[in-house]
């Protein structure tokens, strides 16, 4: 289906575009989701304080992603042992540097948290992508 999609984009952006990045894109779509859910479960309604409520939201949807990228995206058949390693590794780099350091330094500016989560998850989006292409899930 990804490959469908990549097929049909215009301006040579098929050239230019793997079939895992819309994979990719449509996953995380569903975790994110399945993120900003659980975080306003647990800050909005609970009462969580923010930096918890972020890291419980990032395991469980980060975990997710893990098991849809696996199976559905990338279709790796690899060791699992090493490779979760790995990915343990760039989700830690990017828990730090996304998730607790643009989030939590945003809301602490001001904006609004869920706002501030869109926004690390930009740079999120583009670091884990690439991480999970030629690090993670590596051919």
């Amino acid at each position: 289906m990804c490959e469908r999609v990549v097929e049909r984009l215009p301006f040579g952006l098929d050239r230019a575009v793997a079939p895992t990045f819309v994979g990719y894109l449509l996953v995380s779509g569903c975790t994110f989701t399945a993120d900003l859910l659980i975080l306003t479960a647990l800050h909005g309604w609970l009462g969580v304080p923010l930096p918890i409520a972020v890291t419980a939201a990032y395991i469980a949807a980060f975990a997710l992603s893990y098991l849809l990228n696996r199976t559905l995206n990338f279709a790796s058949h690899a060791a699992v042992g090493p490779q979760i390693a790995i990915y343990i590794a760039v989700v830690a780099v990017n828990y730090l540097v996304f998730i607790l350091g643009v989030t939590s330094g945003l809301a602490g500016l001001g904006l609004e948290y869920h706002l501030a989560r869109i926004l690390g998850g930009l740079g999120e989006a583009l670091f884990m992508y690439t991480s999970m292409r030629w690090l993670v899930f590596r051919r």
